[in-house]
Order: C-alpha cells, then structure tokens, then sequence
C-alpha cells in the first residue's frame, strides 16, 4: 500500500501566546479529495501555511510520501510537489498568461534563454486541459476573477504538484465552470494527485469529497469520510450548535418602486436595452454566467460606467448617474464583488472604512470629528455584530465574514434608498453567511431595495423575490421567486427561451 502523499501530525502554532492550532492531525491519500472545513478563524488558513512552508509550525511533523519534511520553507514545499491555489490569485499582473504559468514550474538555469514559442504552447495545452478559453498572450492584469483561478490552476498543475491545495476555487466561478474544474479534479485524481480542498460551499463538498476534516477554535473535532456526514451534521460540527437555516428570507411589506431602468445600455459595458425595476422591501436576485453582464449592469447604476442610453428613476424620478459621487447623492450604495481591491481599504482601520462614503457626516469645516467617526463605527460594529478587539482595528486583520460586514457597514451608514450587493457572501464561512443573510433581510424590511448579484443558484433563489436572469448583456427574463428554479435559471443564463430555443443575441 503507498504511503499517503502528505502526513501533518499533532501541529500547534500560535501567535502572541494565542493559540491558532492544537495537536491538528491531517492525511492526504494518493487520488483522495480531502475537504479541510471550519468557520473563518478556525485554523484552516494557518494549517495550510504550515503545510506550503509560509510559516513554522510550533510543533509537530510533516511527512511527504513517506519522507519527513523538516525544517519547510516555499521552496522546499514547491520542491516536494506542494502548491496551493488561494482564494486570493497571486499572478503577476504585468506579465502575461504564459509567463506566468512558466515562472511556477521555477527559473531553471540562469544562462538559459526563455522559449516562448514553447512557453506559449505549454500553457495553451494546460488551460486546453483545463477547458478555460484564455488567450496565453494576454496581461495577467486583464483577467477576470474567475479566469485568474483558471491560471492558478494551469499553474500547479504545470509544475508538477502531486498535493494540491484548493482555498475557495470556485467563490468566483458560475455552475458550469464548476462543473469543468470538478472534471479537471477528477482527471488529477486519476493520476493519483491528492487534493485537500477548502470551501464554504457546502453542496461542493458533498459533491467531491471523500474525506471531511473539520476544524473549531484550532482543533481537529472530526475527520470522517464523506458518506458519514450530511450537511446538518456538518454544519454542527462546524460551528457548534445547529443552525436551522443559512436562507433566512422573511416576508417583508413589498412598497413602490425605487429604482428603474428603462432601456438602459452602455456599449462599453456590453450592455443594451436593460429594463428592470425593484421596490422598496425588495431583494431582486439578479442571475447569470460571468460575462453576461450583472457586475457591469451594477457599475453602470453606481456611475462607474456611465450609461449611454435608456433612462434611471430614483423614486420615480429620472437621475443623471455618472459618477459614483451622483449614485450616492441619488441613494444608491454599491458593495463590490472583490472586498479587497474595491469594498474596503485593508491597510485601514474600521472607523476609517466605516466612514469613508460618508465623510460630510463625521466632519465638520473639512476637519474629521475622530469621536463621530468613532461612533459611527461603534454603532455599526454593535449592529452588524462586526467580531473585532475594537474600532480602531485594522481592517485586514479580520476573518472575511467580518471584511465583509464593514464594507457592508460602509453603505448602511449613507442610509440608501437602493443598495446593490454583488456577491455579498463569496468567501465566507456558513455562520457568518447567515449572519450577512439576515442582514440582508432585515436592511429589505426596513424599507430598502436591493439588487443582489450571486452566482450561487441556491443563495439567488432562498433570498429574492424576483429573479432577474442575464445572458449577453441583456435581460432574459425575470422570474417571480415562486416560478425559479435552478434548471429555469441556467437555462435563460445560457439563452435558452422558456420553450427551449435560443434566445437572439
């Protein structure tokens, strides 16, 4: 019988005398999926930088087909066939596609010249393998999100990795890339490559895992294979208590309408005759595969992209959107997809993040009130129940939940009439999507309307009351949530007519 391919026994870490792990076991079979759960904070992201080398353990051992690894560092990971594919992509931006699956497999010899013919062809084989339409030659900066996971990809796979390390592969990929990189999972399986695979998804963890570990407050509490566990029960195992419902949509007192489109387009953007409306109360789930235009529909109303033609009502009144500034002062609120980048300042703390689309309310003659500023953050830190030491915490030392929950704090504190929510819960842990869920529901019951972006079907059809589905920048249909299904819904996102055919483009 072969040695498993990775052995991680009795690992303890801990930081400033907190403790991130205690006696954490983990094993990886040859040709094994072995899903590592647990909340954001559980230990997951420090087990695996122990595991790639990024940092040392305090104790403890690690064994890589049957041979001890002392001492890790990155290289001696990458060396021992170990890469891992964060849920942030690490690509250099300014280089192209090819050049980066090259750098990964490592420099080689330094009097050698690059054969970027070679280069070229390699990577085109590898993205081929993974079924990603992704031009080699394009800049990595040019790429989305969901092609920047497929690169990441191409890139383990190009230099060899036998334990693969999947955190969050799909937050940004639709149904059907899911369904490709599975099969791409399924052909490394064959040739024997293990994978430990982190998601909060919890229907792609049945889906795909063998095994199941799950770790709380730093601890090993299961590891059992896949067959063993149901998603309540794991669910419990996970946070440690049941949890009812992550879908929390409550009935709610559905008003006039707050936000319109009348035909709106921009050539830009991709988008034309867009035509929509949503009321006060309401949550709007807006569907459909990356590409088919939501994101950019959102940027056009938060001026981002200006529209070109067609008309947007606030409350009934036509509004010239052109800049972010007039989205706010018409009451529109806008929590980007990519927290990071554009939904809050990391290297800020939470007061700075709180207040930042609200400045004039926390000054006074251009100074900053720093105690209204701080009050401003206390509150919604209080309400959002934002887990933190306090305010004046930097924004990057959250869990992701939480990251999530100051960008959403950012937007309630402007008070909008329409807040637009793209991918509100990508990345974070059950628990804390509930949390962001019931958020959701009670800012709808206060009376606001929201546009909610997700390409998670079941998120889309637990939370909204009507159901708009995208497809080629345009609007195929919109759904009452009674009438959605998730077959419905990916059928339109494809341009599939409700009678089969295909919609004109």
């Amino acid at each position: 019988m072969p040695a498993p391919l990775l052995q991680a026994r009795h690992i303890n870490k801990a930081f400033d005398g907190v403790r991130a792990l205690e006696n954490v076991c983990l094993d990886l079979e040859p040709g094994e999926v072995h899903a590592l759960v647990g909340e954001n904070g559980a230990g997951k992201s420090t087990l695996i930088k122990i595991i790639t080398g990024a940092i040392a353990a305090d104790s403890g051992t690690l064994t890589v087909a049957g041979s001890e690894m002392a001492d890790p560092d990155p290289a001696i990971a990458h060396a021992r066939g170990i890469a891992a594919i964060y849920q942030q992509p690490m690509l250099f931006p300014h280089l192209t596609v090819a050049e980066n699956i090259t750098w990964a497999r490592g420099p080689g010899r330094l009097w050698r010249r690059v054969n970027r013919k070679a280069s070229r062809r390699e990577a085109q084989e590898l993205l081929n393998r993974l079924g990603a339409s992704i031009d080699p030659d394009r800049l990595a900066a040019t790429l989305t999100m969901p092609e920047q996971q497929m690169v990441e990809i191409a890139k383990a796979i190009g230099a060899g990795a036998r334990v693969l390390i999947m955190d969050e592969p799909t937050a940004s990929l639709t149904d059907l890339e899911v369904d490709r990189l599975f099969e791409v999972i399924a052909t490394l399986r064959a040739q024997d490559a293990g994978i430990i695979y982190i998601s909060h998804r919890l229907n792609e963890i049945f889906a795909i895992a063998d095994r199941i570990t799950v770790l709380r407050d730093g601890e090993t509490i299961a590891s059992r294979p896949a067959s063993e566990l149901d998603r309540a029960r794991l669910i419990e195992l996970m946070v440690g208590r049941s949890v009812a419902a992550v879908y929390q949509r409550q009935e709610t007192s559905i008003g006039e309408t707050v936000l319109e489109l009348r035909n709106v387009g921009c050539e830009g953007a991709g988008l034309r005759n867009i035509s929509l409306f949503v009321r006060s109360g309401e949550i709007l789930g807006l569907a459909g595969l990356v590409g088919a235009g939501r994101t950019e529909l959102a940027e056009v109303i938060f001026g981002l992209r200006p529209a070109d033609c067609g008309e947007i009502l606030v409350s009934g009144c036509p509004v010239r959107i052109a800049s972010p500034a007039q989205a706010i002062a018409a009451g529109v609120g806008f929590v980007p997809e990519d927290r990071r980048r554009h939904g809050i300042i990391p290297e800020m703390p939470i007061t700075a993040n709180t207040s930042l689309a609200t400045l004039k309310s926390v000054s006074r003659w251009g100074w900053m009130d720093a105690t209204g500023e701080r009050l401003l953050a206390e509150q919604y830190v209080t309400e959002l129940r934002i887990k933190t030491p306090s305010v004046g915490a930097i924004t990057a030392t959250l869990s992701g939940g939480n990251q999530q929950k100051v960008a959403l704090a950012r937007w309630l504190a402007t008070a909008p009439k329409v807040l637009i929510l793209d991918e509100p819960t990508q990345g974070v842990d059950v628990g804390a999507k509930a949390e962001i869920h019931q958020l959701i529901a009670d800012s709808a019951r206060r009376g606001m309307a929201i546009l909610m972006i997700s390409s998670e079907l079941p998120e889309i059809l637990g939370m909204s009351d009507r159901i708009a589905v995208m497809h080629a920048g345009s609007i195929s249909e919109i759904l009452a949530s009674s009438e959605a299904t998730q077959q419905k819904i990916l059928a339109l996102a494809l341009g599939h007519t409700p009678t089969g055919e295909m919609a004109r483009i």
